[in-house]
Formats: C-alpha cells, sequence, structure tokens
C-alpha cells in the first residue's frame, strides 16, 4: 500500500514530513479505497487533499450522527436555559420587589418593598438557631454502680449530714477505750465581728464566764471595750480542763488593741517547762501586760506630674485611692479641673500618715491639697480647725457647693411682684435687694466673664456676669464699678462697691439671676458663706502650711530605724550573720 511505503524511512528524504503526511493519508483514507502497493512519497503527498475532500464528501458513519444528535441536543438545552433565564430576570425586574424605602414614602411601590423586607426578616427569624445548650455523652458511665462507688470514695462535711465513705465492722483486734484523750491546749483564733461585744465573743470561743469577766476587766483598764475595732483578730489559749465536762482555762490573750498598743493576758506558768523540760501547769489569775508599738507620724507627701490623667498619675505614684478623690474633691471647689490644669502641672499632696516599728502602715485623711506650675505653687489648699475645712494659703476658705452672697449684708427684698417704692404701683420685682453700706465690696458669686459693665437705666451703675452653662447673673445700683466688659473674674473677685445710682431710695445691692435669658428666682440657688482667719489663728495657720511644705517627698515611706531594745537576739547562727550585715556591727576577719 501507498502508506506502508511511505513508512519506510529509507526511501524518503524527510522522513519527519513523510511520515506524518503519509499517516495523515492513511487516516483520512476511506475504507474501500485500496491504493497501489507501490506508490513514492510526492505522490502521496500531492493525493492527499484529493483524499480529504471525498471523505467530507462521504456519507456519514453511525458514529458521526449519534456524536451530533447529542452535540445538537446539549446546545438545544443550554439555549433554552439562557432563555429561561433571562426571561426570568425581565419578570423579576417587571415586580420590584425591592424599591428604595427613602423614595415615595407611603406609595404601592413603598409598600410592596416594606412587605419584602418584612418577609426577608420573618424568614431570617425563622431560620435563627435554637440556644438551648447541647448536650453530650458523660466522659464515664453514671449507672448506679459507678455512683456508689464514687460516694464511698468520696468525703463530704459531717455538719451537712454526710453519709459518705465506705463503713467496715470492727473486728476481734479493736479495742474499745474507756475514754478519749484531750488536747493539752487549744491555739484560736477569733475575730471581733461587727456589733459583736468583747464578752461575746469570748463565750462562742469556749471561755469560762470567770474567766471572761476577768479579761474583759483588764482589757478594759487599757482600752475601752468600745473601741475595739471591728475585724479585730485575737489569739486566744485553752489550757487542759480542771475536771471532765468543765470549761477550758484561759491561759493567754493577746491583740492590737490600738495602731500603737498591743495588749496580752497571760496565766503564771504558760510557756514554762521545769528542769527535766516537763511543761509548767498554769495556774493563778490572769495578767495584763502592755507593749508600746513605736510610731512615727510623719506626714506622706507626694509630688508627680499631672500629665493625661490626674486620677491615673497620682494612683500610679502611690497614692490611695480614698486620698485621690478627697483631693480632686477639694481642689474642684476652687480651679476648673478641666481648664485651669494642664498636663505638665505637679500635684502636690500630704496626708497624715502613720509607721509603727512593727512594720505596719496606715493612711490618714488629706491635709495639703496643691498644684503647681513652673516650680511655683498656684493653688494652695490645707485642712485647718475643728470642723476640718480647707483654706487657702491667704487664709480664705469656703464650703465645696453653691454660689458665693455678692455681699455680707441680709436680704431686705425679695422676689416677687411688690409696690415700687419710687414709682408707687406694683410690680415684678426681678431679682433680691441685699442690705449693705455704701462702700461695701461686691464680689462675683462664681467664675464668669464681664459681658457688660455701665449704667442700664433704673438699676444705675451694673455689672452683669456671664458664667457659662445659660447661667448669669446682674449686680445693681453700684457706686462705682471695679471691672470692664469682656473681663474673665473669679469667684469672690471684687467687681465693684455698694451704691445708690439709678431708681433707688438708699444704698443697697439689686441682685438679679437668669437662666437661658429669662429671669429666676435668686434664692433658688443656694449660697455659702465664706470663712476667713484672721490674728494669731492666721498666723498659726501659716505656720503650720510652712512646716507642711518642709516635709520631704516620699520620707515617710522608708522604714523605721529599730532601736537596740527593739532588736531580737537571733537563734540560729545564719540569723546571726544578717543581723550583723544590718546593723553593721560585724567583726572583720
Amino acid at each position: 500500500m501507498m502508506l506502508d511505503h511511505a513508512r519506510n524511512p529509507g526511501e524518503m528524504p524527510e522522513a519527519e514530513d513523510t511520515t506524518d503526511a503519509a499517516a495523515t493519508a492513511r487516516d483520512a483514507m476511506p475504507p474501500a479505497i485500496v491504493l497501489p502497493a507501490a506508490i513514492d512519497p510526492e505522490t502521496a503527498r500531492e493525493l492527499l487533499p484529493y483524499l480529504r475532500n471525498s471523505q467530507k464528501l462521504a456519507p456519514p458513519t453511525k458514529a458521526q450522527n449519534a456524536r451530533r444528535k447529542v452535540v445538537a441536543r446539549v446546545n438545544g438545552f443550554g439555549e433554552r436555559y439562557d432563555e429561561w433565564k433571562f426571561a426570568a430576570s425581565r419578570w423579576f425586574d417587571g415586580l420590584d420587589l425591592a424599591p428604595d424605602l427613602a423614595e415615595n414614602i407611603g406609595s404601592r411601590r413603598w409598600f410592596r418593598g416594606l412587605g419584602t423586607m418584612l418577609g426577608l426578616g420573618a424568614v431570617a427569624l425563622a431560620f435563627w438557631p435554637d440556644l438551648t445548650p447541647l448536650e453530650a455523652r458523660p466522659a464515664m458511665p453514671q449507672d448506679a454502680e459507678v455512683v456508689s462507688e464514687m460516694r464511698s470514695q468520696m468525703i463530704l462535711p459531717l455538719a451537712l449530714g454526710a453519709d459518705s465513705g465506705r463503713r467496715m465492722g470492727p473486728t476481734d483486734r479493736v479495742i474499745p477505750l474507756k475514754s478519749a484523750p484531750e488536747r493539752p491546749q487549744i491555739e484560736l483564733l477569733v475575730t471581733l465581728a461587727p456589733g459583736d461585744s468583747f464578752a461575746t465573743m469570748l463565750r462562742r470561743a469556749g471561755v469560762s464566764t470567770s474567766d471572761i469577766d476577768r479579761a474583759a476587766a483588764l482589757v478594759g483598764q487599757a482600752v475601752p471595750l468600745a473601741d475595739i475595732a471591728p475585724g479585730t483578730q485575737i489569739d486566744v489559749l485553752l489550757g487542759r480542763r480542771p475536771a471532765p465536762g468543765a470549761p477550758r482555762p484561759l491561759d493567754s490573750l493577746a491583740f492590737r488593741a490600738r495602731f500603737d498598743l498591743e495588749l496580752e493576758l497571760t496565766r503564771p506558768g504558760v510557756g514554762e517547762t521545769t528542769e527535766d523540760g516537763t511543761p509548767v501547769i498554769p495556774s493563778g489569775p490572769l495578767a495584763l501586760k502592755r507593749n508600746i508599738i513605736r510610731v512615727d507620724e510623719t506626714p506622706l507627701r507626694v509630688r508627680g506630674t499631672v500629665g493625661s490623667s490626674l486620677y491615673r498619675s497620682m494612683r500610679q505614684a502611690g497614692v490611695p485611692a480614698g486620698a485621690v478623690q478627697e483631693y480632686l474633691k477639694a481642689l474642684d471647689a476652687q480651679v476648673d479641673m478641666e481648664r485651669e490644669v494642664r498636663a505638665n502641672d505637679e500635684f502636690d499632696i500630704i496626708l497624715a500618715y502613720r509607721r509603727a516599728a512593727t512594720g505596719e502602715r496606715q493612711a490618714g485623711q488629706l491635709l495639703y491639697a496643691g498644684i503647681d506650675r513652673g516650680g511655683k505653687p498656684k493653688t494652695q489648699l490645707m485642712r485647718w480647725g475643728k470642723d476640718g475645712r480647707f483654706y487657702e494659703a491667704s487664709g480664705v476658705g469656703e464650703q465645696r457647693r453653691g454660689l458665693l452672697a455678692p455681699v455680707p449684708g441680709g436680704i431686705t427684698s425679695g422676689f416677687g411682684m411688690r409696690r415700687h417704692p419710687i414709682l408707687g404701683y406694683r410690680r415684678m420685682h426681678a431679682g433680691m435687694d441685699f442690705k449693705a453700706r455704701y462702700g461695701t465690696p461686691i464680689v462675683a458669686v462664681s467664675d464668669g466673664r464681664v459681658s457688660s459693665a455701665g449704667r442700664a437705666g433704673g438699676c444705675g451703675i451694673a455689672v452683669r456676669l456671664d458664667h457659662g452653662s445659660g447661667l448669669s447673673t446682674r449686680y445693681c445700683h453700684m457706686s462705682r464699678m471695679a471691672v470692664s466688659a469682656g473681663q474673665q473674674v473669679r469667684r469672690g473677685q471684687v467687681i465693684g462697691y455698694v451704691g445708690s445710682t439709678g431708681l433707688s431710695t438708699g444704698p443697697h445691692l439689686h441682685y438679679e439671676m437668669y437662666r437661658g435669658g429669662r429671669v429666676i428666682n435668686p434664692a433658688s440657688v443656694s449660697f455659702v458663706t465664706r470663712a476667713e482667719l484672721s490674728g494669731t489663728e492666721l498666723i498659726d495657720f501659716r505656720r503650720q502650711l510652712i512646716r507642711l511644705k518642709e516635709v520631704e517627698t516620699g520620707a515617710a515611706l522608708k522604714d523605721l530605724e529599730p532601736l537596740p531594745t527593739e532588736i531580737e537576739e537571733p537563734v540560729r547562727e545564719i540569723e546571726k550573720i544578717d543581723l550583723a550585715k544590718r546593723t553593721g556591727s560585724g567583726r572583720k576577719l
């Protein structure tokens, strides 16, 4: 055949091209055509296009017909699916189920969109997962035998009616005792509960009535029993019973009665032994021993930078939380904490502080609160007097809330309708009249800005202050002013002097208050009085302030140096070496 002849590489000048051409010709040749056995490659290459065209004109085979039907069917299904998809899209577009609810509110289209939203929400809630906990299979079986075995090995408190544990009957080797031996001593730590008495506490601990009366009488000689703070812990040592069923005697009792006092009640013989090592049986009446504890009361002074948060900065510096709150309350009455305190300012706080030689420490009330700026004090407040009021460094003190009274005089006419003393008819009196002498200083009731200053008709010479938050005040009938419009004033600053200008029958102050531009009754706002120190009291106040400012920062945090009488002689050799290092009395080798 022609293709067999073409496969022979020795007879073809170009093996690769001849082989491909012959193979292609063989594949394209119809099965009925038989070529001569010997044909040259050039002739085969020329006849190849004719063979391909004859194959195209030949009728399709069964396999080709089946393949064409499958392809036509698949293509038709795809075309029909695309047509259905486009038709469904056009139909849904025509429905317009999800319109913009912000447009055409109240129309049929809007209600259709609202229904779509509610329907989708209902479907979402319907498919919301259940929140009931999942039940898992237990890690170990829970049948009756396992539970019984676990109960036999567990331990439950007898006070709750325990019935656990494995019970075994006694054997012949068990010898019953005639009586159970008792402990020779019992050490207890009892706490004085709130609302409890000293005697009730000892009675609950098992102390006999006679020992309770004796102990209460001895302790009452040192401190009043009512002054013992609730929560005080007391070490109690009960001795051996004198007879079966009798209460145990009180051998010793020790507790911290005050920060600087420790009391101890002991019976003679407690803790003593004879020459052969036998413990001595305590006997005799209880005796009181007072242990005075050395206490240093150097105040604690803490300084630091305000930073982004004054509260956090003070807490990071070690100031107790209660002292920080008291410090902020004291300063809030003097300065605007949000506007006038800067991040680079320094806080200065001094607390009453006590250090005991035994190592305990106790912080007391706030003594001094200050703010420094640029190394100089900006605000200084110190506690003074029996009432514990804070005073400025100048000796002026204020209460914490309310507004200052503009003048120290009493009220002669209130807010409301009245007969005008000059005009002669009834009209609204939109303020309060304060009785004051001519030339009495008038002070600002709070911080503010002078919104107007000058003559104001019947008010005469008047000054109006804007205090912020819609609150403003006006001071009328002045003899002269001490401020000008636009000026910032502080609480208690003199803004003018009492006079009788305008429609006035005599020197007094007409004081008005406005909220949101409307006049209100000044009596609805509370006033405070201002205390001032003078004479020897002012001198003592300033001396105490100087002494507090001389306290070294953090000096109270150091431990007290023990006195020679407070150093206990060590027993072990290693403790002797440590004591020599601390005291510096070690010998040099």
